[in-house]
């Protein structure tokens, strides 16, 4: 696997940070093939991911390989868009992710993650946090947020959880994703008749004339791919994470003052998404020393640019009371993702409400025993096994 994929338990290998100290951007493997500048620098990421004029995405970067031609972006699929159709569809799904939509959404979320509390306790331990917890969670709040009707939220959730499955066979993910993607097809068919108060609904009411029907399943795929393993990821991680910083764990628990805090050194500390979509230098360009040839391929790794000494003092150390600088868990600049509003509110009643519920929580196998997906555009835990 790439360097910049390759992890242990919570940190980069140590050779990422061997990088970064001598050889900040430097050419590494993809896993799809060829070859790209990695850029490892926290000031150097967000000079590329804040420049979409000299590093746009790629529109194929989903699928495409180091020197295809560009075909175009997946409609609706807005990490690979540029200006000006980026700016447009980006502007128009702005208002799913105010203030005010997250405070609508926050009693609903709160009965969810309260629901499946009660599953758990009733089961009894010890239990899988992963399964019973972390993945349907982000699942079932994007359901709201889509406006997925109740009889199909089993069905669309072990759906979402089976596209990104690696321990299931590619012939198991792929036909999860023919099953999305055709009831993406139907979800926007039924709003397009009946529009509802959800953003699919929305996008109809204020936009449907701009939008096509393929646009619209692009959207709500993207939402589903972005805000899923990454928001299910980080709730197994960062439980993990607690478990092992018992202070912490007490801090969260019992101080709601410390939430907010926390979360943003979690966020900064994980970095789950390995690295954003990867850009193409339009121009020649020289970035750490290196000189970027126009059409060359550009990765930059955000947890090492997340434990970059520009962060401050002991970086690889997880520390909720320091003063964190804009860290890019979210990435940076245009592309910064729209959802994160979504991410910190579900993380903010997620972890509170489980320690609370389990002040007593603790891992029910050895840390050694743990399995965490290596294979992933997101990092994650396979399974979490717990007790109380």
């Amino acid at each position: 696997m790439p360097v910049h994929i390759r992890r242990t338990e919570f940190d980069p290998v140590p050779e990422l940070a061997r990088l970064r100290r001598e050889r900040p951007v430097s050419r590494v493997s993809l896993v799809t093939g060829g070859t790209a500048w990695l850029v490892t620098r926290y000031d150097d990421a967000r000079a590329v991911l804040g420049d979409p004029a000299r590093f746009p995405s790629h529109p194929n970067a989903f699928v495409a390989k180091p020197g295809e031609s560009a075909d175009g972006p997946s409609p609706g699929m807005l990490l690979s868009y540029n200006p000006p159709r980026h700016t447009t569809l980006r502007r128009r799904l702005a208002p799913a992710f105010t203030v005010k939509r997250m405070r609508q959404l926050r009693p609903r979320v709160e009965a969810i993650v309260a629901e499946h509390l009660d599953a758990v306790e009733q089961a009894g331990p010890p239990a899988d946090l992963v399964s019973a917890f972390a993945l349907p969670i982000p699942a079932l709040v994007i359901c709201e947020l889509l406006g997925v009707p109740f009889a199909d939220r089993a069905d669309f959730q072990r759906r979402g959880v089976r596209r990104t499955d690696f321990q299931a066979s590619l012939q198991e993910r792929t036909a999860a994703f023919a099953e999305s993607r055709a009831y993406m097809v139907e979800l926007v068919a039924a709003q397009r008749a009946d529009p509802d108060d959800s953003l699919l609904g929305m996008l109809v009411r204020e936009h449907g004339t701009e939008l096509s029907d393929a646009e619209l399943v692009g959207i709500a795929d993207l939402l589903l791919l972005a805000g899923h393993d990454t928001t299910s990821h980080m709730i197994s991680l960062g439980t993990l994470l607690l478990l092992r910083h018992p202070r912490y764990f007490a801090a969260v628990r019992d101080h709601d003052d410390r939430i907010d805090a926390t979360i943003e050194e979690m966020l900064r500390y994980l970095s789950v998404v390995h690295s954003g979509i990867p850009r193409v230098a339009r121009e020649d360009v020289t970035l750490g020393g290196e000189r970027i040839e126009a059409g060359d391929w550009v990765v930059c790794s955000l947890p090492s640019a997340n434990r970059d000494d520009a962060l401050g003092a002991d970086p690889d150390r997880f520390d909720p009371e320091r003063k964190v600088p804009a860290h890019i868990a979210f990435g940076h600049g245009i592309h910064h993702c729209i959802g994160a509003p979504l991410a910190r509110m579900q993380l903010g009643i997620v972890f509170p409400a489980l320690l609370r519920r389990f002040p007593a929580l603790r891992l029910a196998v050895p840390m050694a025993d743990l399995r965490f997906h290596s294979h992933s555009v997101v990092y994650g835990l396979q399974a979490l096994p717990v007790s109380w």
